[in-house]
This record gives structure tokens, sequence and C-alpha cells, in this order.
């Protein structure tokens, strides 16, 4: 039987605990332990201030691709990257600071909204994934013609319950 990953996230947290600790000691033992208190407060702080400032973007963002009449799921995918890198800078810790910080940056934020595209698409089929972020692109790879043989054929009685006729307007 497959486990799910969730499984796994009370070993994870732990582990990642212990690497923000030590993270913490390293950084705190090369600039000093006030240093690295006041950094690690001020990127709480301003993981705070973006979550805000990610959160307010995102509902504009949302409200103008539905009155444009748009599939809204890039600028929800978009805010979504930045709320969730606003939240890892302003857990305490240099480690999640930096993977936050990461996901805030443009360039990498359009690789995580491809790679979440992706995911949606796998998990949630082509249809579903052509209304939440509009019709994808799709290579096409040319190869010989397929000829397709229709045959139509005419049918002597009609089937049950088959009204024939002809529609006047």
């Amino acid at each position: 039987m497959r486990r799910s990953r969730l499984a796994y996230l009370p070993l994870v947290f732990p582990l990642l605990a212990f690497a923000e600790f030590l993270a913490f000691v390293s950084v705190a033992h090369a600039i000093s332990f006030l240093w690295a208190a006041v950094l690690l407060a001020a990127s709480s702080a301003a993981g705070i201030v973006l979550l805000r400032r990610e959160g307010i973007r995102g509902f504009r963002a949302f409200q103008e691709a539905a009155r444009a009449g748009r599939p809204p799921a890039t600028e929800v995918t978009n805010s979504l990257i930045g709320l969730v890198g606003g939240l890892l800078l302003a857990l305490p810790g240099f480690i999640t600071g930096v993977v936050g910080l990461i996901a805030l940056l443009p360039p990498s934020r359009v690789l995580i909204r491809r790679s979440v595209e992706r995911l949606a698409e796998r998990r949630l089929g082509g249809a579903a994934t052509g209304d939440l972020f509009g019709p994808r692109r799709v290579r096409v790879h040319q190869s010989d013609p397929v000829t397709v043989v229709v045959v139509d054929e005419q049918r002597s009685t009609p089937p049950a319950g088959a009204i024939e006729g002809e529609i006047v307007r």
C-alpha cells in the first residue's frame, strides 16, 4: 500500500526545527548573536508585511480577471506562491527565510507556477485545468496522414420509437 506524502510530515517538522537551530547557531557564530537575532526579527517582520501585500494584490488580480472574463488561475497561483513565500519568510528561521525569499523572486515564481500547473494537470486532468488556467499549449508532431473511411448506411426502417418527418420553422 502506497503511503501518502502527508504521512511524512511528523518526521519533517522536527528535522526542519533542528536544521533551523543549526543554521541560527552557525549564523550567530559568524556575525554575533545580537545581529543574528535582529536579522531573524527583521525577516519575520518583512514576511508579515509581504503576507498582507500579496494577499491584497492577489485578491485584486482575481477580481480583475473575473471582470475581464478570463480564467483567474494564473493570478491566483502567483498570489498563492507569494503568500507561501511571505509565510516562509515570516516563520522564524534562516532556512525558511531563504526559501521564502527565493519563492518571492519573479524568475523563480514563474518556475514554481509552471510546476504547480503541471501538478494540477496531472492530478485533475486536462479538462479541469483548462477551465482553471485557460487553453493549454500543446506540441503537435507531424506524422503520416491518417485516412478515415466513413460508411453511411441507409437504414430501411427507422429505429423503434423514432418519428419520421420534417422540421418546419
